[in-house]
């Protein structure tokens, strides 16, 4: 699979839920300290990954989401606290169609509801979520118990209102939008947690990864150890991902500046596979809904690779 080369720095690649060759990048300058900020949507062709249409913000875009309910729209969380809403079916210059600015902080989480297709989160470093639909300029709901930064704010994939959320303060918080607290608080790591990620076929089941390098799998319902301790990373972990086609592969990322593919199943030979292909931190990953087995990653080093699981990230 070809690579595409970013004007800046890589910070999260999520596949499109309805075209299986789209995918939206969003992207950092300056490593996203400071500067501008570019989403991308990018396409799979014969002839390499090709872009489609990028939009240009004013700081910094740490994470993105397709809309579940419009192949076109495209959600990024901005460094200046906004969410920004693009749709792809418009030139760059009537977009963003939206800039929802009621966080504090930097805005470093954003996902979108997979059950009811109508609402999204966002998570940001103001130790704030709220929670958004598509037609409504103020956000439905503030989820306020955390005591330092969000970084992840992710949906359950077969439950319209249930969510769970990784933050600074070593702790993951599973929510019910329908009630007034967190439901679960779980003491999941000893030092930030900096992502979750909800088992596709098991509801109850999380994993999360950490700046301990270690990889943990919890059962909800049984919350006091972990189900599973992956390690081999060597240094945090930036993003885990379930595959949506096998109930215990796990993608993750890293500041090790590599990706891998795990089986938590298989805790004595878990990891199933290293990849180095970038040459700094390795901070976005995803698996692909449309494609069995098919990855991509983006990271610092200005660059998006697309591949299949078992080849090489680099081999074109």
């Amino acid at each position: 699979m070809p690579v595409f080369r970013t004007a800046f720095n890589g910070y999260a690649v999520k596949f499109s839920p309805f075209v299986e060759t789209r995918l939206a990048v969003a992207t950092a300058q300056n490593f996203g300290i400071i500067g501008n900020g570019r989403q991308h949507v990018l396409e799979l062709t014969p002839n390499g990954i090709i872009e489609v249409c990028a939009f240009d913000s004013a700081d910094g875009l740490y994470d993105c989401t397709w809309s579940e309910a419009n192949e076109n729209l495209v959600v990024s969380a901005s460094g200046d606290g906004s969410v920004k809403i693009w749709d792809t079916a418009l030139p760059p210059v009537a977009n963003p169609i939206r800039s929802l600015e009621e966080h504090a902080r930097e805005v470093y989480s954003v996902d979108w509801n997979l059950v009811r297709k109508d609402c999204f989160l966002s998570g940001s470093w103001d130790d704030t979520i709220r929670l958004w639909t598509i037609d409504r300029p103020q956000s439905m709901r503030l989820f306020k118990e955390h005591t330092y930064c969000i970084y992840a704010a992710v949906w359950n994939p077969r439950h319209a209102d249930v969510f769970a959320s990784a933050s600074g303060d070593c702790t993951v918080r599973v929510w019910d939008v329908r009630e007034p607290n967190a439901t679960i608080i779980i003491p999941a790591h000893e030092h930030e947690i900096l992502s979750c990620d909800w088992n596709k076929y098991n509801d109850c089941m999380l994993v999360t990864g950490a700046v301990d390098k270690l990889i943990k799998v919890w059962d909800i319902r049984t919350y006091r150890t972990p189900m599973t301790v992956l390690e081999g990373h060597t240094y945090a972990i930036r993003r885990v991902k379930f595959s949506p086609h096998q109930e215990s592969l796990i993608a993750s990322c890293s500041y090790d500046m590599t990706t891998c593919m795990w089986d938590y199943r298989a805790p004595e030979d878990a990891l199933l596979a290293r990849y180095d292909h970038h040459t700094e931190f390795a901070v976005g990953i995803d698996i692909s809904v449309l494609v069995e087995g098919l990855l991509a990653s983006t990271g610092w080093d200005e660059t998006v690779y697309v591949w299949q699981h078992g080849m090489d990230p680099r081999a074109s």
